[in-house]
């Protein structure tokens, strides 16, 4: 990632979900250091949410995930933070070799088990199995990609 074309206060998220396994990686620094969490990380300037949460997963596992619906949101006076749904395209786990030590496919029911796996990993992986309460509705604005998400 180049730092000065991070938006360091604006930050995705996302669950994988694939044959009844969420996937996870081991962080290596910060809070989170040597516990499994979802995959995401900051939003480059001029950079959809959709787009950020796609390339960070692709940069910190080796696979191609597409954003689906919005599972979590957090918002506070420094920052924003946007959790999606996202759908497994293509790809083998792999860590990065920086922000993670490793890429692993963890059952579901194990991960909301493990005493790695931190309170808000586990939060937006039972948010991913919920029925989706925001859904991406049509809307034609100025901007691409225009994303316009609520309740239908």
């Amino acid at each position: 990632m180049s730092h000065e074309n991070t938006n360091w206060s604006q930050s995705v998220a996302g669950v994988c979900i694939k044959d009844g396994c969420v996937l996870l990686a081991r962080h290596t620094y910060g809070s989170g250091k040597g516990k499994l969490i979802i995959p995401g990380g900051y939003v480059e300037i001029g950079e959809a949410p959709q787009a950020a949460v796609a390339r960070e997963y692709m940069e910190e596992t080796g696979v191609t995930v597409e954003a689906r619906e919005i599972i979590g949101i957090r918002f506070n006076a420094r920052d924003w933070y946007v959790v999606f749904s996202v759908e497994y395209i293509s790809g083998e786990p792999r860590s990065d070799g920086d922000e993670n030590s490793e890429v692993l496919w963890v059952d579901i029911s194990e991960a909301l088990e493990r005493e790695d796996v931190p309170a808000l990993t586990k939060s937006m992986i039972r948010q991913a199995l919920k029925e989706k309460p925001f859904k991406r509705l049509a809307y034609e604005g100025k901007h691409e990609p225009n994303s316009l998400y609520g309740v239908e």
